[in-house]
């Protein structure tokens, strides 16, 4: 009886990569970010209230573009923080 075949080294590496993360925007169909919605916005904000970069949330790049219009607009109306301090719990 032959040894079990072992995986060659191309699926090891492929294996210890992680998946690629899906914009979520893209997921949903959404037309536009609306800077109203702000329990949405708030998931792509810190805990020091800065915005999160795509390699870490997903988003593709249009829309981690209008994502930032729309947190820095939900920023000047008031309706999300600028410093930490002015987060809620």
């Amino acid at each position: 009886m032959p040894p079990p075949a072992r995986p060659k080294k191309r699926d090891d590496f492929y294996r210890d990569r992680r998946r690629r993360k899906v914009c979520a925007f893209c997921a949903d169909k959404t037309a536009q970010i609306d800077y109203k919605e702000v329990n949405r916005l708030r998931r792509y904000l810190s805990e020091r209230a800065k915005i999160e970069p795509r390699r870490k949330t997903g988003t593709c790049a249009g829309h981690q573009r209008e994502l930032s219009v729309a947190l820095k607009r939900a920023r000047h109306v008031a309706l999300l923080p600028y410093a930490p301090q002015h987060l809620r719990p």
